[in-house]
């Protein structure tokens, strides 16, 4: 069969709908945290769609969208509008939506994402404003067998945000690093949860593919209900083979909407894909434009976080890994913890850096792995955590015997000096406290030593752990070694 690989070019552009954060919702008073809540109680005439009722502009919403543009390398918009986009769904309460078309707020930005070591820029053509839709719930009669639909409007009128790509994709990997580096920057300005399993951070995407060595785009395939990363991957990859075949068998792709099956791990059409003029855009008369002052915009800016990539780069002049430094500024959360830490703990900022890594990369990450839990519910403060550290740094107790204060400090939250000192765990440092105990091991395990009067090095190592359990892991490894030695000797 023909290869996508040798004989087509896929070209991909992605639209991402993202929930905000906002208490409100977009257009009304109603509480933006449905989550949970019985259906239809987060409603009011507003977003119910009622006649006569006037919409007012969520001012949050606005300033999270700034954020979202200028986190992602936009032009913000001194002059743009609300626009109403007609559709006859019935999840519209009022038979339209309000959104932007030809002005929206953030235009003209990009996104730098890396796969296989490759780094690629992906424009970002346009972010804009708009609110989201009711949720239809179907349903079937158990009797009758009669198929129905309900409608929940707690989710019409969140603040929603699209943020539509250009066609620079060039693979189903490239598409899914997109979307993964999109939500962590989301994530780290503290706009959205971009949960993408709980409806906060939802993509469409539309793929074409066109022979290698030409410039004309194809006819575009735009396919939906994908729920996951891995989802998006797997769709994208089945309709880069699908329309692999359709086109070398001589047949014409057909411009449409496809859903994606996840069960059956295949695209299935639903309908003829829409133009805009199908929607039939007008200027949103009941809202007035928006004017957003430089000066505003450049407070906004001053006020983000310092981002992802960034992040990473610093941390890697603290003498850290590309690895680490990577997984230590995934999450915004991990990384401000990370840096507490470090600022709590004493010595060069390196050894402080590598110290602090240990641990998040250890034991944090082992209990946060263990619960499936965010850094947020780790319930030991940074800097109780450096204290633990600095008992291993100053040889007050061994790093064996550090994991069980770790897990102690976790299961109470009491102190590390506290815990050692209750329950005698200080390290055994004194080399006539530690001779005896050394005899007694070489004494109680002759094949150990005779191996190692073999030639087997490999053996001290194990009448070393013999030395430690017979010390509940508080003897220092080093001067049980140094003594061993000396009377194996």
């Amino acid at each position: 069969m023909t290869t996508v690989a040798t004989d087509f070019e896929t070209i991909i552009g992605l639209e991402v709908h993202v929930h905000l954060t906002t208490a409100s919702k977009m257009f009304c008073g109603c509480s933006a945290d449905y989550a949970g809540a019985e259906p239809n109680t987060h409603v009011c005439p507003v977003c119910l769609g009622m006649p006569g009722t006037l919409p007012v502009i969520n001012e949050r919403a606005i300033e999270y969208i700034v954020m979202a543009g200028l986190a992602l390398n936009c032009e913000i918009a001194e002059y743009s509008k609300f626009d109403r986009k007609n559709y006859p769904y019935p999840d519209l309460m009022k038979g339209y939506q309000i959104s932007q078309y030809d002005l929206p707020i953030c235009r003209n930005g990009w996104l730098d994402v890396e796969v296989n070591g490759e780094r690629r820029r992906v424009r970002i053509q346009r972010v804009h404003m708009e609110e989201d839709t009711a949720k239809l719930i179907h349903r079937q009669d158990p009797v009758t067998g009669e198929r129905y639909s309900l409608i929940d409007v707690n989710r019409s009128g969140v603040p929603l945000v699209e943020i539509v790509s250009y066609p620079d994709i060039r693979s189903p990997a490239e598409a899914r690093e997109y979307l993964v580096k999109l939500r962590q920057i989301l994530r780290y300005i503290g706009v959205s949860r971009a949960n993408m399993e709980e409806g906060d951070f939802r993509c469409d995407a539309n793929i074409s593919l066109r022979p290698r060595g030409t410039d004309v785009l194809g006819p575009k395939v735009e396919v939906k209900n994908m729920n996951s990363f891995r989802a998006v991957f797997e769709a994208l990859s089945f309709e880069e083979r699908r329309q692999a075949e359709v086109l070398s068998s001589g047949g014409a792709v057909v411009q449409e909407t496809r859903g994606w099956d996840d069960e059956r791990k295949v695209t299935v059409p639903q309908r003829t894909k829409e133009e805009a003029s199908d929607y039939r855009y007008f200027p949103e008369p009941d809202l007035p434009p928006l004017r957003l002052s430089r000066e505003w915009v450049e407070r906004i800016r001053q006020r983000l976080p310092e981002l992802p990539d960034a992040k990473r780069e610093r941390f890697r002049t603290f003498g850290l890994s590309e690895y680490e430094a990577g997984l230590l500024s995934e999450d915004r959360a991990r990384a401000d913890y990370f840096e507490r830490l470090m600022a709590a703990l004493e010595g060069e900022p390196s050894r402080r850096a590598k110290v602090a890594a240990n641990w998040m990369l250890g034991e944090v990450a082992r209990w946060l792995n263990e619960r499936e839990a965010e850094m947020e519910a780790f319930p030991v403060p940074a800097e109780r955590l450096a204290e633990l550290a600095m008992l291993v740094e100053r040889g007050t107790i061994t790093g064996q015997v550090a994991k069980k204060v770790f897990d102690e400090m976790t299961a109470t939250g009491e102190a590390a000096s506290a815990i050692v000192e209750r329950a005698g765990l200080a390290q055994i440092s004194a080399a006539d406290e530690l001779r005896g105990l050394v005899r007694k091991v070489i004494e109680a395990n002759p094949k150990a030593v005779a191996d190692y009067r073999a030639g087997k090095e490999a053996a001290v190592k194990f009448l070393i752990g013999q030395v430690m359990r017979e010390t509940r892991g508080r003897a220092n490894p080093q001067l049980v070694h140094e003594l061993l030695t000396e009377e194996l000797q």
